[in-house]
């Protein structure tokens, strides 16, 4: 497997869709209500894709540091158990997604306002204390 076709699988693009989901509803609903803006709703949409793919990364590699992802695990292989990755590799390519995902959260905040970086700074807490947190 290469290294890219690593990344995608460590990224699980499966879990995606569940990310999309409401920023397309709510886009489907702001156009019905005639208040879509494409600029927002792809911001939207790209900050969530980035947002997942940041928390499937950072459950990887935090699962792999507290051994729940051990060798002989069942279900779905994990990059960085399986060793198709490093642990510090996928740790760094958690914090560009959500750097990434950041930034898309200035220009979403400059739109939108303040609640934006509430629910942006929430949603990147949670998904690294959901795994790599004392919780």
């Amino acid at each position: 497997m290469s290294r890219i076709q690593a990344w995608v699988r460590a990224a699980r693009p499966r879990t995606l869709p569940a990310a999309a989901s409401p920023v397309l509803v709510g886009s489907a609903l702001a156009f019905e209500v005639g208040g879509f803006a494409p600029g927002p709703a792809l911001a939207a949409l790209a900050g969530a894709l980035l947002l997942q793919a940041g928390s499937n990364l950072a459950n990887d590699v935090y699962d792999f540091e507290h051994g729940v992802d051990a060798e002989g695990r069942l279900g779905p292989i994990r990059v960085t158990q399986a060793g198709m990755l490093s642990g510090a590799d996928v740790k760094k390519g958690m914090w560009v997604a959500f750097y990434l995902a950041s930034m898309i959260g200035v220009y979403l905040t400059a739109v939108a306002g303040w609640p934006v970086v509430v629910i942006g700074l929430a949603s990147i807490a949670a998904a690294i204390a959901y795994t790599g947190g004392p919780f």
